[in-house]
Protein backbone atom coordinates (compact mmCIF):
# COMPACT_ATOMS: atom_id res chain seq x y z
CA UNK A 1 0.00 0.00 0.00
CA UNK A 2 1.33 3.75 -0.46
CA UNK A 3 0.39 6.44 1.90
CA UNK A 4 -3.19 7.47 1.01
CA UNK A 5 -4.39 4.50 -0.25
CA UNK A 6 -7.26 2.52 1.26
CA UNK A 7 -8.61 -0.95 1.76
CA UNK A 8 -10.87 -3.43 3.29
CA UNK A 9 -9.61 -5.70 5.80
CA UNK A 10 -11.12 -9.00 7.17
CA UNK A 11 -9.78 -10.58 10.41
CA UNK A 12 -11.43 -14.10 10.40
CA UNK A 13 -13.88 -14.77 13.45
CA UNK A 14 -11.31 -17.75 14.37
CA UNK A 15 -8.67 -15.41 14.90
CA UNK A 16 -10.92 -12.59 16.16
CA UNK A 17 -13.79 -14.14 19.01
CA UNK A 18 -13.89 -17.42 17.59
CA UNK A 19 -16.17 -19.55 16.08
CA UNK A 20 -19.95 -19.88 17.18
CA UNK A 21 -20.16 -23.06 18.89
CA UNK A 22 -23.30 -25.01 18.39
CA UNK A 23 -22.94 -26.11 21.96
CA UNK A 24 -22.59 -22.91 23.73
CA UNK A 25 -26.87 -22.48 22.80
CA UNK A 26 -29.84 -24.01 24.80
CA UNK A 27 -33.74 -23.27 24.22
CA UNK A 28 -35.81 -23.91 27.39
CA UNK A 29 -39.46 -23.13 28.15
CA UNK A 30 -40.32 -19.94 29.26
CA UNK A 31 -41.59 -21.11 32.36
CA UNK A 32 -37.96 -21.95 33.36
CA UNK A 33 -36.06 -18.80 32.81
CA UNK A 34 -36.47 -16.89 35.89
CA UNK A 35 -39.85 -15.24 37.29
CA UNK A 36 -37.92 -11.64 38.09
CA UNK A 37 -36.62 -10.85 34.88
CA UNK A 38 -38.81 -9.93 31.67
CA UNK A 39 -37.12 -11.35 29.32
CA UNK A 40 -36.02 -9.76 26.14
CA UNK A 41 -34.05 -10.23 22.64
CA UNK A 42 -30.55 -8.88 23.49
CA UNK A 43 -30.96 -8.85 27.02
CA UNK A 44 -27.47 -10.30 28.76
CA UNK A 45 -27.16 -11.73 32.00
CA UNK A 46 -23.76 -12.66 33.95
CA UNK A 47 -23.54 -16.12 35.20
CA UNK A 48 -20.59 -16.69 37.72
CA UNK A 49 -18.67 -19.75 38.12
CA UNK A 50 -17.27 -21.94 40.61
CA UNK A 51 -13.79 -20.88 39.55
CA UNK A 52 -14.63 -17.03 39.76
CA UNK A 53 -14.83 -16.28 35.96
CA UNK A 54 -18.08 -15.56 34.39
CA UNK A 55 -20.00 -15.89 31.53
CA UNK A 56 -22.05 -13.68 29.76
CA UNK A 57 -25.41 -15.57 28.59
CA UNK A 58 -27.54 -13.55 25.70
CA UNK A 59 -31.09 -14.43 24.95
CA UNK A 60 -31.55 -14.56 21.24
CA UNK A 61 -34.73 -15.85 20.31
CA UNK A 62 -38.10 -15.52 21.77
CA UNK A 63 -41.39 -17.56 21.18
CA UNK A 64 -44.61 -17.90 22.94
CA UNK A 65 -43.26 -20.99 24.52
CA UNK A 66 -39.71 -21.01 24.25
CA UNK A 67 -35.99 -19.02 25.20
CA UNK A 68 -32.56 -19.12 23.24
CA UNK A 69 -29.84 -18.71 25.44
CA UNK A 70 -26.57 -18.53 23.67
CA UNK A 71 -23.35 -18.34 25.48
CA UNK A 72 -21.28 -17.41 22.93
CA UNK A 73 -19.80 -14.13 22.41
CA UNK A 74 -21.79 -11.21 20.87
CA UNK A 75 -19.46 -11.13 18.04
CA UNK A 76 -18.82 -15.16 17.91
CA UNK A 77 -18.47 -16.25 14.17
CA UNK A 78 -18.92 -13.02 12.99
CA UNK A 79 -15.75 -12.11 10.64
CA UNK A 80 -14.03 -8.55 11.84
CA UNK A 81 -14.25 -5.84 8.78
CA UNK A 82 -12.42 -3.04 8.84
CA UNK A 83 -11.52 -0.17 6.26
CA UNK A 84 -7.47 0.52 6.24
CA UNK A 85 -6.01 3.96 5.38
CA UNK A 86 -2.28 3.98 5.09
CA UNK A 87 -1.60 7.64 6.42
CA UNK A 88 2.08 6.72 7.21
CA UNK A 89 4.98 4.36 7.81
CA UNK A 90 6.30 3.65 10.73
CA UNK A 91 8.90 1.31 12.58
CA UNK A 92 7.84 -2.50 12.83
CA UNK A 93 6.68 -3.27 16.42
CA UNK A 94 3.33 -2.18 18.46
CA UNK A 95 1.21 0.70 17.58
CA UNK A 96 -0.44 2.18 20.33
CA UNK A 97 -2.88 3.72 17.66
CA UNK A 98 -4.12 0.17 16.80
CA UNK A 99 -4.82 -0.92 19.90
CA UNK A 100 -6.49 2.30 20.36
CA UNK A 101 -8.22 2.56 17.09
CA UNK A 102 -9.62 -1.04 17.82
CA UNK A 103 -10.43 -0.05 21.13
CA UNK A 104 -12.53 3.05 19.76
CA UNK A 105 -14.37 0.29 17.72
CA UNK A 106 -15.19 -1.77 20.75
CA UNK A 107 -16.47 0.99 22.66
CA UNK A 108 -18.67 1.97 20.45
CA UNK A 109 -20.23 -1.25 19.79
CA UNK A 110 -20.94 -1.24 23.31
CA UNK A 111 -18.08 -3.76 24.44
CA UNK A 112 -16.54 -1.96 27.27
CA UNK A 113 -14.27 -4.64 29.10
CA UNK A 114 -12.98 -5.39 25.84
CA UNK A 115 -11.95 -1.39 25.19
CA UNK A 116 -10.53 -0.91 28.35
CA UNK A 117 -8.12 -4.10 27.66
CA UNK A 118 -7.20 -2.24 24.13
CA UNK A 119 -6.73 0.99 25.84
CA UNK A 120 -4.50 -0.68 28.66
CA UNK A 121 -2.30 -2.27 25.31
CA UNK A 122 -1.94 1.45 23.72
CA UNK A 123 -0.94 2.97 27.01
CA UNK A 124 1.70 0.44 27.58
CA UNK A 125 3.28 0.82 24.20
CA UNK A 126 3.06 4.81 24.83
CA UNK A 127 2.15 5.42 28.04
CA UNK A 128 1.57 9.18 27.45
CA UNK A 129 -0.73 8.06 24.79
CA UNK A 130 -3.53 10.74 26.58
CA UNK A 131 -6.71 9.84 24.78
CA UNK A 132 -6.32 6.33 25.85
CA UNK A 133 -6.36 7.06 29.19
CA UNK A 134 -8.92 9.54 28.78
CA UNK A 135 -11.30 7.23 26.64
CA UNK A 136 -10.40 4.24 28.96
CA UNK A 137 -11.94 6.48 31.96
CA UNK A 138 -14.81 6.58 29.80
CA UNK A 139 -15.35 2.96 29.40
CA UNK A 140 -14.62 2.59 33.18
CA UNK A 141 -17.73 4.91 33.71
CA UNK A 142 -19.95 3.08 31.67
CA UNK A 143 -19.10 0.17 33.10
CA UNK A 144 -19.77 1.67 36.86
CA UNK A 145 -15.89 1.27 37.48
CA UNK A 146 -15.80 4.99 38.94
CA UNK A 147 -12.83 3.94 41.24
CA UNK A 148 -10.99 3.06 38.23
CA UNK A 149 -12.19 6.00 35.95
CA UNK A 150 -11.03 8.66 38.64
CA UNK A 151 -7.40 7.17 38.29
CA UNK A 152 -7.81 7.17 34.65
CA UNK A 153 -8.83 10.74 34.76
CA UNK A 154 -5.95 12.16 37.09
CA UNK A 155 -3.23 10.61 34.63
CA UNK A 156 -5.10 12.76 32.22
CA UNK A 157 -4.75 15.97 34.03
CA UNK A 158 -1.40 15.02 35.11
CA UNK A 159 -0.32 14.75 31.54
CA UNK A 160 -2.33 17.91 30.38
CA UNK A 161 -3.73 19.61 33.59
CA UNK A 162 -5.19 22.42 31.11
CA UNK A 163 -7.75 19.68 29.18
CA UNK A 164 -11.23 20.57 30.88
CA UNK A 165 -13.21 17.50 29.81
CA UNK A 166 -10.90 15.61 31.89
CA UNK A 167 -11.66 17.47 35.13
CA UNK A 168 -15.44 17.33 33.89
CA UNK A 169 -15.45 13.43 33.76
CA UNK A 170 -13.33 13.28 36.96
CA UNK A 171 -16.00 15.07 38.52
CA UNK A 172 -19.25 13.52 37.81
CA UNK A 173 -17.29 10.24 39.01
CA UNK A 174 -16.56 11.46 42.14
CA UNK A 175 -20.41 12.50 42.22
CA UNK A 176 -21.29 8.94 41.29
CA UNK A 177 -18.85 8.00 44.60
CA UNK A 178 -21.10 10.26 47.27
CA UNK A 179 -17.36 12.55 47.06
CA UNK A 180 -19.62 15.69 46.51
CA UNK A 181 -16.58 18.25 47.17
CA UNK A 182 -14.00 16.13 45.14
CA UNK A 183 -16.24 16.97 42.52
CA UNK A 184 -17.11 20.28 43.00
CA UNK A 185 -13.25 20.92 43.08
CA UNK A 186 -12.89 19.02 39.74
CA UNK A 187 -15.94 20.81 37.91
CA UNK A 188 -14.82 24.31 39.13
CA UNK A 189 -11.62 23.46 38.07
CA UNK A 190 -13.52 22.62 34.07
CA UNK A 191 -15.02 25.82 34.36
CA UNK A 192 -12.26 27.90 35.38
CA UNK A 193 -10.12 26.11 32.36
CA UNK A 194 -13.55 26.99 30.02
CA UNK A 195 -16.11 29.25 31.45
CA UNK A 196 -18.69 29.03 29.08
CA UNK A 197 -18.76 25.62 29.46
CA UNK A 198 -22.06 24.25 29.76
CA UNK A 199 -21.62 20.70 30.35
CA UNK A 200 -19.68 22.30 33.43
CA UNK A 201 -21.77 24.30 34.74
CA UNK A 202 -24.76 21.22 34.31
CA UNK A 203 -22.90 18.43 36.53
CA UNK A 204 -22.31 21.24 39.14
CA UNK A 205 -25.91 21.80 39.67
CA UNK A 206 -25.79 17.78 39.71
CA UNK A 207 -23.64 18.00 42.68
CA UNK A 208 -25.66 20.40 44.52
CA UNK A 209 -28.56 18.75 44.11
CA UNK A 210 -27.46 15.35 45.66
CA UNK A 211 -26.30 17.81 48.56
CA UNK A 212 -29.68 19.10 49.00
CA UNK A 213 -28.84 22.50 48.37
CA UNK A 214 -31.54 23.08 46.06
CA UNK A 215 -31.20 27.01 45.77
CA UNK A 216 -27.29 26.82 44.50
CA UNK A 217 -28.71 23.65 41.87
CA UNK A 218 -31.30 25.70 40.34
CA UNK A 219 -29.06 28.43 39.51
CA UNK A 220 -26.10 26.47 38.13
CA UNK A 221 -29.37 24.83 35.57
CA UNK A 222 -30.29 28.06 34.83
CA UNK A 223 -26.76 29.40 34.18
CA UNK A 224 -26.31 25.93 31.72
CA UNK A 225 -29.22 27.44 29.62
CA UNK A 226 -28.24 30.76 29.67
CA UNK A 227 -25.24 29.30 27.48
CA UNK A 228 -27.08 26.24 25.70
CA UNK A 229 -30.79 27.14 25.02
CA UNK A 230 -31.37 23.63 24.30
CA UNK A 231 -29.75 21.74 26.94
CA UNK A 232 -32.67 19.68 27.74
CA UNK A 233 -31.54 17.97 31.12
CA UNK A 234 -31.07 21.23 32.53
CA UNK A 235 -34.91 22.32 31.65
CA UNK A 236 -35.71 19.08 32.45
CA UNK A 237 -33.84 19.11 36.14
CA UNK A 238 -35.36 23.22 36.32
CA UNK A 239 -38.65 21.49 36.23
CA UNK A 240 -38.06 19.01 38.81
CA UNK A 241 -37.10 21.60 41.15
CA UNK A 242 -39.74 23.68 40.84
CA UNK A 243 -42.31 20.89 41.35
CA UNK A 244 -40.25 19.61 44.27
CA UNK A 245 -40.83 23.53 46.01
CA UNK A 246 -44.50 23.41 44.84
CA UNK A 247 -44.27 25.80 42.10
CA UNK A 248 -46.58 23.56 39.46
CA UNK A 249 -47.46 26.08 36.84
CA UNK A 250 -43.50 26.27 35.90
CA UNK A 251 -43.12 22.72 36.81
CA UNK A 252 -45.39 20.89 34.78
CA UNK A 253 -44.54 23.23 31.67
CA UNK A 254 -41.09 22.04 32.25
CA UNK A 255 -41.79 18.66 32.40
CA UNK A 256 -42.69 18.56 28.82
CA UNK A 257 -38.84 18.29 28.01
CA UNK A 258 -38.74 14.68 29.57
CA UNK A 259 -39.66 13.76 25.40
CA UNK A 260 -35.98 15.87 24.69
CA UNK A 261 -34.00 13.65 26.48
CA UNK A 262 -34.00 10.81 24.79
CA UNK A 263 -33.67 8.04 27.47
CA UNK A 264 -36.67 8.50 29.56
CA UNK A 265 -39.95 8.53 27.94
CA UNK A 266 -40.81 8.43 23.99
CA UNK A 267 -43.56 10.12 22.67
CA UNK A 268 -45.43 8.04 20.17
CA UNK A 269 -46.61 9.45 16.93
CA UNK A 270 -50.20 8.71 15.79
CA UNK A 271 -51.82 10.27 13.01
CA UNK A 272 -54.36 11.78 15.22
CA UNK A 273 -53.93 15.10 17.19
CA UNK A 274 -52.50 15.31 20.77
CA UNK A 275 -55.54 16.48 23.34
CA UNK A 276 -55.17 19.62 24.21
CA UNK A 277 -57.08 20.23 27.26
CA UNK A 278 -59.70 21.41 25.39
CA UNK A 279 -64.03 20.07 24.87
CA UNK A 280 -64.22 16.35 24.28
CA UNK A 281 -67.33 15.88 24.45
CA UNK A 282 -68.07 12.62 22.70
CA UNK A 283 -64.60 12.05 22.17
CA UNK A 284 -62.57 8.86 22.34
CA UNK A 285 -58.91 9.45 23.53
CA UNK A 286 -55.85 7.22 24.34
CA UNK A 287 -54.07 7.67 27.33
CA UNK A 288 -50.69 5.79 27.21
CA UNK A 289 -48.22 4.60 30.18
CA UNK A 290 -44.85 6.20 29.40
CA UNK A 291 -42.59 5.78 32.97
CA UNK A 292 -42.28 3.32 35.62
CA UNK A 293 -45.47 1.11 37.07
CA UNK A 294 -45.50 4.01 39.90
CA UNK A 295 -45.98 7.34 37.61
CA UNK A 296 -48.82 5.16 36.07
CA UNK A 297 -50.68 4.52 39.18
CA UNK A 298 -50.37 8.07 40.61
CA UNK A 299 -51.59 9.64 37.25
CA UNK A 300 -54.10 6.99 36.29
CA UNK A 301 -56.08 9.19 38.70
CA UNK A 302 -56.87 11.84 35.59
CA UNK A 303 -58.85 9.48 34.14
CA UNK A 304 -62.44 9.74 36.33
CA UNK A 305 -62.14 13.55 35.03
CA UNK A 306 -61.66 12.69 31.66
CA UNK A 307 -64.36 10.43 31.48
CA UNK A 308 -66.81 12.95 33.48
CA UNK A 309 -66.58 15.33 30.63
CA UNK A 310 -68.32 12.65 28.22
CA UNK A 311 -65.45 10.97 26.66
CA UNK A 312 -64.65 7.33 26.11
CA UNK A 313 -61.16 6.90 27.29
CA UNK A 314 -59.02 3.69 26.29
CA UNK A 315 -55.85 3.23 27.91
CA UNK A 316 -52.63 1.27 26.55
CA UNK A 317 -50.27 0.12 29.64
CA UNK A 318 -47.56 -2.47 30.62
CA UNK A 319 -49.32 -5.90 30.94
CA UNK A 320 -48.66 -6.21 34.68
CA UNK A 321 -50.69 -3.25 35.13
CA UNK A 322 -53.84 -4.52 33.11
CA UNK A 323 -55.92 -6.00 35.57
CA UNK A 324 -55.36 -3.11 38.38
CA UNK A 325 -56.18 -0.50 36.39
CA UNK A 326 -59.44 -2.14 34.51
CA UNK A 327 -61.51 -1.50 37.49
CA UNK A 328 -60.63 2.27 37.53
CA UNK A 329 -63.44 4.98 37.10
CA UNK A 330 -63.82 5.80 33.53
CA UNK A 331 -61.43 3.28 31.79
CA UNK A 332 -63.74 2.21 29.28
CA UNK A 333 -61.23 -0.21 27.74
CA UNK A 334 -57.73 -1.27 28.38
CA UNK A 335 -54.78 -2.65 25.56
CA UNK A 336 -51.42 -4.04 26.59
CA UNK A 337 -48.62 -2.03 25.05
CA UNK A 338 -48.03 -2.75 21.45
CA UNK A 339 -51.18 -3.88 21.06
CA UNK A 340 -53.75 -3.35 17.72
CA UNK A 341 -55.53 -0.42 19.26
CA UNK A 342 -59.24 0.56 17.94
CA UNK A 343 -59.94 3.95 16.38
CA UNK A 344 -59.61 7.27 18.70
CA UNK A 345 -59.71 10.82 18.27
CA UNK A 346 -57.25 12.06 20.32
CA UNK A 347 -54.38 10.73 22.26
CA UNK A 348 -52.00 12.21 25.72
CA UNK A 349 -49.24 10.72 27.65
CA UNK A 350 -50.41 9.80 30.77
CA UNK A 351 -48.04 12.30 32.61
CA UNK A 352 -49.02 15.21 30.79
CA UNK A 353 -52.27 15.17 32.00
CA UNK A 354 -51.36 17.27 35.18
CA UNK A 355 -50.46 20.27 32.65
CA UNK A 356 -53.10 19.30 30.71
CA UNK A 357 -55.58 19.93 33.67
CA UNK A 358 -53.65 23.29 34.98
CA UNK A 359 -53.16 21.20 38.34
CA UNK A 360 -52.03 23.00 40.86
CA UNK A 361 -51.00 21.86 44.39
CA UNK A 362 -54.44 22.65 45.57
CA UNK A 363 -56.37 21.02 42.97
CA UNK A 364 -54.78 17.79 42.56
CA UNK A 365 -57.13 14.98 42.24
CA UNK A 366 -56.85 13.45 45.95
CA UNK A 367 -60.29 11.20 46.23
CA UNK A 368 -59.24 7.83 47.33
CA UNK A 369 -59.74 5.01 46.52
CA UNK A 370 -59.44 5.76 43.31
CA UNK A 371 -58.14 1.82 42.42
CA UNK A 372 -60.86 -0.36 43.47
CA UNK A 373 -59.91 -4.32 43.86
CA UNK A 374 -61.71 -7.25 42.21
CA UNK A 375 -63.76 -8.66 45.48
CA UNK A 376 -63.12 -11.90 44.66
CA UNK A 377 -59.73 -11.38 44.40
CA UNK A 378 -59.81 -9.69 47.60
CA UNK A 379 -61.58 -12.54 49.16
CA UNK A 380 -58.82 -14.99 48.30
CA UNK A 381 -56.22 -13.22 49.50
CA UNK A 382 -57.93 -12.49 52.94
CA UNK A 383 -57.95 -16.28 52.99
CA UNK A 384 -54.39 -16.39 53.72
CA UNK A 385 -54.36 -14.04 56.82
CA UNK A 386 -53.61 -15.38 60.03
CA UNK A 387 -56.83 -15.09 62.21
CA UNK A 388 -55.14 -14.08 65.21
CA UNK A 389 -55.58 -9.82 66.48
CA UNK A 390 -51.96 -9.05 65.58
CA UNK A 391 -51.11 -6.25 63.10
CA UNK A 392 -50.74 -7.27 59.63
CA UNK A 393 -47.79 -4.50 58.28
CA UNK A 394 -45.96 -5.17 54.55
CA UNK A 395 -42.65 -4.78 53.25
CA UNK A 396 -40.84 -2.92 50.77
CA UNK A 397 -37.22 -2.14 50.71
CA UNK A 398 -36.28 -1.62 47.00
CA UNK A 399 -37.43 0.12 43.96
CA UNK A 400 -35.89 -1.47 40.60
CA UNK A 401 -32.21 -1.22 40.12
CA UNK A 402 -32.33 -0.51 36.38
CA UNK A 403 -33.37 2.94 37.31
CA UNK A 404 -30.41 5.36 37.42
CA UNK A 405 -31.02 6.69 41.03
CA UNK A 406 -32.22 3.65 42.84
CA UNK A 407 -29.19 3.11 44.74
CA UNK A 408 -30.31 6.50 46.72
CA UNK A 409 -34.15 5.47 47.47
CA UNK A 410 -33.76 1.96 48.10
CA UNK A 411 -32.54 0.48 51.67
CA UNK A 412 -31.51 -3.09 51.98
CA UNK A 413 -33.81 -5.82 54.20
CA UNK A 414 -31.33 -5.73 56.79
CA UNK A 415 -31.98 -2.41 57.58
CA UNK A 416 -35.73 -2.89 57.82
CA UNK A 417 -35.11 -6.20 59.81
CA UNK A 418 -34.59 -4.23 63.09
CA UNK A 419 -38.77 -3.67 62.90
CA UNK A 420 -39.04 -7.56 63.09
CA UNK A 421 -38.36 -8.15 66.50
CA UNK A 422 -41.19 -5.67 67.51
CA UNK A 423 -44.01 -7.88 69.12
CA UNK A 424 -47.78 -8.51 67.95
CA UNK A 425 -47.23 -8.11 64.36
CA UNK A 426 -47.49 -9.76 61.23
CA UNK A 427 -44.87 -8.49 58.85
CA UNK A 428 -45.49 -10.09 55.06
CA UNK A 429 -43.08 -8.90 52.45
CA UNK A 430 -44.31 -7.10 49.21
CA UNK A 431 -40.60 -7.21 47.81
CA UNK A 432 -40.46 -8.31 44.29
CA UNK A 433 -36.96 -8.76 41.86
CA UNK A 434 -33.40 -9.00 42.65
CA UNK A 435 -33.77 -7.50 46.12
CA UNK A 436 -36.09 -10.15 47.39
CA UNK A 437 -33.35 -12.72 47.87
CA UNK A 438 -32.15 -10.08 50.83
CA UNK A 439 -34.51 -11.91 52.79
CA UNK A 440 -32.93 -14.71 52.85
CA UNK A 441 -30.76 -13.20 55.55
CA UNK A 442 -33.36 -12.80 57.76
CA UNK A 443 -32.52 -13.12 61.23
CA UNK A 444 -33.06 -16.86 62.59
CA UNK A 445 -36.21 -16.74 64.63
CA UNK A 446 -37.87 -14.07 62.87
CA UNK A 447 -40.61 -14.86 60.11
CA UNK A 448 -41.47 -12.82 57.49
CA UNK A 449 -44.77 -14.26 55.56
CA UNK A 450 -43.96 -14.32 52.05
CA UNK A 451 -46.66 -14.88 49.34
CA UNK A 452 -44.49 -13.27 46.63
CA UNK A 453 -44.32 -16.23 44.29
CA UNK A 454 -48.46 -15.71 44.20
CA UNK A 455 -48.23 -12.22 43.43
CA UNK A 456 -48.97 -12.47 39.35
CA UNK A 457 -49.38 -8.79 38.68
CA UNK A 458 -50.71 -5.79 40.61
CA UNK A 459 -53.73 -6.73 40.96
CA UNK A 460 -52.60 -9.48 43.34
CA UNK A 461 -50.68 -6.77 45.06
CA UNK A 462 -53.26 -4.78 45.57
CA UNK A 463 -55.63 -7.46 47.19
CA UNK A 464 -53.07 -8.42 49.42
CA UNK A 465 -52.58 -4.70 50.66
CA UNK A 466 -56.12 -4.34 50.93
CA UNK A 467 -55.97 -7.21 53.95
CA UNK A 468 -53.15 -5.42 55.45
CA UNK A 469 -53.31 -2.79 58.40
CA UNK A 470 -50.18 -0.67 56.88
CA UNK A 471 -48.14 -0.79 54.46
CA UNK A 472 -43.92 0.22 54.83
CA UNK A 473 -42.01 0.74 51.72
CA UNK A 474 -39.42 2.78 49.91
CA UNK A 475 -40.09 4.68 47.29
CA UNK A 476 -41.78 2.76 45.18
CA UNK A 477 -44.71 1.46 43.43
CA UNK A 478 -45.97 -0.32 46.12
CA UNK A 479 -46.26 2.41 48.00
CA UNK A 480 -47.78 4.40 45.45
CA UNK A 481 -50.25 1.10 45.27
CA UNK A 482 -51.21 1.13 48.94
CA UNK A 483 -51.96 5.13 48.41
CA UNK A 484 -54.26 5.10 45.55
CA UNK A 485 -55.98 2.42 47.38
CA UNK A 486 -56.52 4.70 50.44
CA UNK A 487 -54.86 2.20 52.85
CA UNK A 488 -52.37 3.53 55.21
CA UNK A 489 -48.86 3.49 54.44
CA UNK A 490 -45.28 4.86 55.91
CA UNK A 491 -43.22 5.80 52.70
CA UNK A 492 -39.36 5.86 53.73
CA UNK A 493 -37.46 8.54 51.88
CA UNK A 494 -34.04 9.64 50.83
CA UNK A 495 -32.21 13.19 52.01
CA UNK A 496 -33.03 14.22 48.39
CA UNK A 497 -36.60 12.68 47.86
CA UNK A 498 -38.59 12.35 44.37
CA UNK A 499 -40.09 15.85 43.30
CA UNK A 500 -43.60 14.37 44.03
CA UNK A 501 -42.75 14.17 47.86
CA UNK A 502 -42.42 17.75 47.91
CA UNK A 503 -39.60 19.34 50.87
CA UNK A 504 -40.63 19.43 54.84
CA UNK A 505 -44.06 17.65 55.29
CA UNK A 506 -44.68 14.24 56.56
CA UNK A 507 -48.13 14.09 54.54
CA UNK A 508 -48.33 14.14 50.88
CA UNK A 509 -51.28 16.09 49.20
CA UNK A 510 -51.24 13.22 46.46
CA UNK A 511 -52.38 10.42 49.02
CA UNK A 512 -54.21 11.30 52.13
CA UNK A 513 -53.59 8.50 53.74
CA UNK A 514 -49.57 8.42 53.53
CA UNK A 515 -46.96 9.64 55.97
CA UNK A 516 -43.59 10.36 54.84
CA UNK A 517 -40.61 9.46 56.56
CA UNK A 518 -37.62 11.65 55.57
CA UNK A 519 -33.47 10.75 56.19
CA UNK A 520 -32.34 13.91 58.42
CA UNK A 521 -28.82 13.48 55.85
CA UNK A 522 -27.66 11.75 52.80
CA UNK A 523 -27.83 8.20 53.69
CA UNK A 524 -29.20 7.68 57.30
CA UNK A 525 -31.44 4.91 57.18
CA UNK A 526 -30.92 3.84 60.82
CA UNK A 527 -32.59 7.31 61.84
CA UNK A 528 -35.63 6.58 59.40
CA UNK A 529 -35.93 3.12 60.82
CA UNK A 530 -35.71 4.63 64.13
CA UNK A 531 -38.47 6.92 64.03
CA UNK A 532 -40.53 4.22 62.13
CA UNK A 533 -40.08 1.29 64.43
CA UNK A 534 -41.16 3.85 67.55
CA UNK A 535 -43.95 4.92 65.72
CA UNK A 536 -44.70 1.28 65.16
CA UNK A 537 -44.86 0.76 69.01
CA UNK A 538 -47.03 3.89 69.43
CA UNK A 539 -49.56 2.16 66.98
CA UNK A 540 -49.51 -1.41 68.81
CA UNK A 541 -50.31 0.44 72.25
CA UNK A 542 -53.05 2.44 70.85
CA UNK A 543 -54.24 -1.38 69.26
CA UNK A 544 -53.82 -2.69 72.78
CA UNK A 545 -55.42 0.16 74.37
CA UNK A 546 -58.56 0.33 72.14
CA UNK A 547 -59.41 -3.92 71.88
CA UNK A 548 -62.46 -4.97 74.10
CA UNK A 549 -61.94 -5.46 78.15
Amino acid sequence: MNIGEKKISTVPASEAFGEHKKELVKIIKREEFPKDINPEVGLQIKIKRNDGNEDVITVTQITETEITLDANHPLAGKDLIFEIELLDIIKAGPSAESYYTLGVFLQEKGFFDEAVLHYQKAISVNPNFIEAHFNMGVAYQQLGEHEKAILAYQQVIALNSENPKAHLNLGIAFKELGLYEEALKSLKTALKIKPDYAMALYNLGNVYLAKGQYNEAMDYYKKTISIDQEYAEAHWNIALLNLLSGNFKEGWQGYEWRWKLGNLAVKKNFNKPEWDGSDINGKTILIYTEQGFGDTIQFIRYVPLIAKQNAKVIIECEKELIALLRNVEGVYDIFPKESKLPDFDFHCPLLSLPLKFNTTIDTIPSQIPYINVDAELMKKWRAKIPANSKLNVGLTWAGNPELRRDYNRSCSFDDLSHLLNIPDINFYSLQKGEAFYQILNNPEGIKVLDYTDELNDFADTAALIQNLDLVISVDTAVAHLAGALGRPVWTLLPFVPDWRWMLDREDSPWYPTMRLFRQPSIGDWKSVIERVKDELKKLIGNCEDDSPK
